[in-house]
Parts: C-alpha cells; structure tokens; sequence
C-alpha cells in the first residue's frame, strides 16, 4: 500500500511540476501533505517536515549566502577587468575567440547562474561572431558547455542533490574536483576544435581587426561598482572558495563570513548594504523558499515511509548483479534525463528513491547523486526545454532551438560521457 501511494506521490509531483499546473514550491508541499493524509498519517505531518526541515537547513542557508556573496562581488565589479581582459586578448581569430567565449563563460559561471552566465558572455562575444561571419551555434555550444560543465558546491543541481539525500556539498563536490578537471579539458579541447574548423571554412589565416570592447556600464552600475578594490574582492573569493572546498569551515558558515566581510570592505553604510542585499534577496528567497519546500517532501516521505517501501519495490525488480552499475548507468543517462526532468522534479523527486534502492543494494547514495550531477540539468540544462536559460541562449544568439539542440546536445552528451568515465578512472565510482 506504502509503495504505491509512494509511486502515486511521485507520478504526481513530477506531473504537476511539468505541466505547469503547480509551481515546484507548491507541489513540494501540496502533494505529499495530501499522500500522508490518505496514509492515515495527518496528524504527524509536522514532525516529517520538521525531520527534513533539519536535515536541509544549512544548504538553504548556504545558497542564500552564495546568492548575496557573488551579488555583491557582480555588483563591486570583480568580473569587469576580467571580461575586459579576456575581450582585448583574444583578438579577432576565429579559433581564439572561440576559446575566449568558453574561457569568459567559465569564469562568469562563477557564481553558479546559468542566466547570468548567458546574458555576459553572448552579448560580449556576439558582435565579434558577426563581424566575421562566424557560425553563432558554436557561440552557444561553447557557451552551454563551459556553464554546463562547471557545477560547483553552490550550483542549483549541486545543492538540490545535497538537499535530497543529506549529504553535505563538500562531501559530494571534493570527489568530482579531478573529474571536471578532465570535462574543462574536454570542453576547451572542443572549442580549439570548432575554432580551427572556422578557420578553414572561412579561409581565415589571421585579421587585422580592432579587439572587442564591452558595452558601458548603465548608471546603476556605475553606482555600485568598486574598482579600486579589485585585488581585495579577488583574494577574499579565493580565500572564500578555498577553505569551503577544503572542508575546514562549514560552506554556509564561510557564505555567511564572506558576504559580511563583502558588503564591510564595498559597501561601508548600513543605507548601502541594505541596498545590495534587497537587490538579490528575491532570487535568495525564491531558491531558500524551494529547497525548504524539498526538505518537506523528503521528510514526509521518508519518515512516512513511503521511500522505503518504494525502495523495498524497486530492489526486487533489480537483479543485484547489476546493483554496482547503477552509477555507472545513471552517470550515462543523466544528461539526456534533463530533457524529461526539470531539476526540481529529479533532484527532489526521483533522485531519493533512485538513492534509495542503490542503498538497499549496496550502493552508496554518494555515489547516486555523484553520477547524477554528470549531466542531469549540468551539461544537460543548456538544451533542455524545461529551463528558461535554453530559450535565453536561443534568444540572445539568434538561433532556433532545433538547431542548438542538434548542434551542441551531441558535444554536451560526450563531456558527460568522459566525465562519467573519468569517475571509473578516478575510482569515485565502479564500472
């Protein structure tokens, strides 16, 4: 009965939040609420919510300090000489500008915003594909691919799959640090690969033309930036980024210290932090909001009971012969599974009970939500219909998402693949 309801549970989640009948906020709390009160376990909704509630608390709390830190660090102007830099280098040649977008790409994804990532990096760089007739889809491949590849600690899938199975985003990051290593490689491999195949489809040995130039910043802008304290801003980020993925300080606690320290050294008036931090708070909130939403339905269906009966389903239509596969496999489909999956609907609905039956079989949930972040809404979400940053890399380069997606899903698909060999390779999973 358990199993079922628990499966119904699901179906439905993953149905509402689809369809767009339900926002994830109000799915996440509405559906399970509604399957404990068929269960005959009303009365014990508050204390499931508040198990998970516990468990997920410092992850929205970690988000919601990521969030205002790399704000305000975008708001100082951390990432001005950077982009201004990269655009003066690279010159006009076709197969350095293509390795200068997915450069500029990754650094700007920095702050782990796949909309932000697009809206620098396209505008900057698509004057220049233009000017020299380049083909725009390799803007958004190399675009997709360096954002896509760059899931850090504080990256939407990252804390969604920390938040679904309790497991601390050091713990599931530190691991993967070597394979994404190896996917940049990939990544930067290709953009070296499709800039050298431009230069030979446009005959282009080398051009003589001026270095491109950002566009000038708007009033607010202007307002808000720091200039003269680039070098501080640079060196408290990667004090911030080092001692969170060394383990040694909490990742929200350092959030917490280094947005504190952030609006001190930028923003000395309380009139002026309190500027900056309503600036971000909605996009803060919006995300603390949904991962809390998460922590509900996970307590309700684990301390329910439900995901263990579903497990206890699943496990015998499993033969344990394949159990140490799993990750394996899940690392292979992960990218393609973004185009069925929004990250809400298998990160906080299929992931726990995927988990859950690779536990039952010996399989380390670490291991599951390692596999999983190989392409599920990472190198998967630039193509993926069911994100607004695919229709914003679409729209800003001027392409038809039919063409994007046939273009870049294939060299998306395969930095998911390498990677996922690579965690064979590294020993962070079995063959």
């Amino acid at each position: 009965m358990l199993a079922v309801l628990g499966f119904a549970t699901v179906g439905l989640l993953l149905t509402a939040i689809m369809s767009g009948r339900m926002s994830p906020l109000v799915a996440l709390i509405a559906v399970p609420t509604i399957a404990a009160v068929v269960a005959g376990m009303g009365g014990q909704i508050g204390p499931f919510v508040l198990s998970g509630l516990q468990q997920t608390a410092p992850v929205a709390a970690m988000f919601v300090f990521a969030i205002l830190y790399f704000g305000v660090m975008t708001d100082a102007g951390l990432l001005d000489p950077i982009v201004n830099r990269i655009l003066r280098g690279i010159g006009c040649r076709p197969r350095r500008v293509v390795m200068g977008a997915a450069l500029l790409a990754l650094l700007v994804h920095l702050d782990g915003s796949g909309a932000v990532t697009f809206l620098v990096t396209i505008p900057a760089m698509l004057p220049l594909f233009e000017r020299l007739r380049m083909d725009k889809r390799i803007l958004a491949c190399v675009t997709s691919m360096a954002a896509g590849v760059n899931f850090l600690p504080w990256t939407g899938p990252m804390l969604r799959a920390s938040a679904a199975l309790h497991i601390s985003t050091a713990d599931l990051f530190r691991p993967l640090i070597p394979v994404q290593v190896i996917g940049l490689v990939f990544v930067f491999g290709v953009a070296f690969m499709l800039g050298t195949r431009e230069e030979r489809r446009l005959d282009i040995a080398d051009v003589d033309a001026p270095a491109l130039t950002v566009p000038p910043l708007t009033p607010e802008q202007a307002r808000t930036r720091r200039p003269d304290r680039f070098w501080i801003n640079a060196a408290l980020t990667v004090v911030v980024m080092a001692v969170m993925i060394s383990g040694r300080v909490d990742p929200a606690a350092m959030f917490m210290i280094g947005t504190a320290v952030a609006l001190l050294i930028n923003y000395p008036s309380s009139d002026l932090q309190r500027d900056r931090v309503n600036a971000h708070a909605t996009a803060a909130l919006m995300m603390a909001a949904i991962l809390l939403a998460a922590a509900a339905f996970t307590g309700i269906m684990k301390q329910s009971g439900m995901l263990a009966a579903m497990a206890d389903a699943a496990v015998r239509a499993v033969p344990a012969a394949a159990a140490q596969h799993l990750p394996f496999l899940l690392g292979l489909l992960s990218m393609p599974l973004s185009l069925l999956f929004d990250p809400d609907s298998f990160y906080l609905g299929a992931l726990p009970i995927v988990a859950q039956v690779g536990s039952t079989l010996g399989v380390p949930p670490i291991q599951i939500g390692q596999a999983a972040l190989l392409g599920q809404m990472t190198t998967g979400f630039p193509i993926s219909p069911l994100t607004p940053a695919t229709f914003l890399v679409v729209g800003l380069t001027g392409i038809e998402l039919g063409d994007h997606q046939r273009f870049a899903g294939p060299y998306l698909f395969a930095a998911s693949v390498v990677m996922t060999i690579a965690c064979v390779v590294f020993g962070v999973f079995p063959l």
